[in-house]
């Protein structure tokens, strides 16, 4: 017989499509959570300064682009990843192979809402 590991290794374990939906929920919400000072500034900064109202996204820094890409691409993941747990809530699409589809869905979805953010912002 074989003694037992000593600790979890969690790198080792192949977790499904829907834990990957869920942990990926969790970390896009203490991500907004944690950022929402910062954009509380910036929503009390735009509306203080006049240079923003002809908002243009080639005038900003790569580094501003990159965090409301990131805050844009959490937020949207969040939205999606939470229609979906209330749609499961109300009792559809909780069967396991409805779940993994719509798990695999957000995602799918999620990666081309990203990838037009990116272009948005950069072309």
């Amino acid at each position: 017989m074989k003694p037992r590991p000593m600790f979890l290794n969690l790198f080792a374990i192949r977790f499904p499509v829907t834990a990957y939906a869920s942990i990926l929920h969790r970390l896009s919400g203490v991500f907004l959570a944690l950022f929402i000072p910062i954009l509380l500034g910036w929503l009390q900064w735009s509306l203080t300064s006049a240079a923003l109202a002809e908002w243009d996204p080639n005038f900003l820094s790569q580094k501003i682009k990159i965090m409301i890409w990131l805050l844009l691409s959490a937020f949207f993941y969040h939205l999606l990843a939470g229609i979906r747990h209330m749609i499961m809530d109300v009792g559809w699409g909780e069967s396991w192979t409805v779940s993994k589809l719509s798990a695999q869905l957000v995602i799918i979805v999620i990666i081309i809402v990203s990838v037009g953010i990116g272009y948005w912002l950069w072309v």
